[in-house]
């Protein structure tokens, strides 16, 4: 008896399992992109080309960054593609987007 009852719930205690995995590692490619985003805007208000493009390599292949000034303030926009569970699940895309205010250049 006991056994059918365990055969029965061992697949859905597995698929819930996967999909809290699956979630968990879309939420940390979101505080990454968000973090990316936060890095190539100060990067970009102060100047650092180096930089901007550093945090976006960061994330790896597939990501995008979409940089504009506009009175003074810079915004960064990053777009990665995530796929939970590796090739499973079809992929998901995520945004971040960051500003920081235009820093002046100090002359020497």
């Amino acid at each position: 008896m006991v056994t059918a009852e365990v055969a029965v719930a061992l697949p859905v205690m597995l698929l819930l399992l996967g999909v809290g995995l699956g979630g968990i590692s879309v939420a940390q490619a979101q505080v990454q992109a968000q973090d990316a985003a936060r890095e190539a805007a100060r990067a970009a208000a102060r100047g650092d080309s180096e930089m901007v493009s550093a945090a976006v390599r960061s994330l790896g292949p597939g990501a995008e960054l979409q940089l504009s000034r506009s009175a003074g303030i810079v915004s960064a926009r990053v777009t990665l593609a995530c796929h939970p569970l590796s090739n499973v699940l079809p992929s998901i895309t995520l945004v971040a987007s960051a500003v920081a205010a235009d820093e002046p250049e100090i002359a020497p």
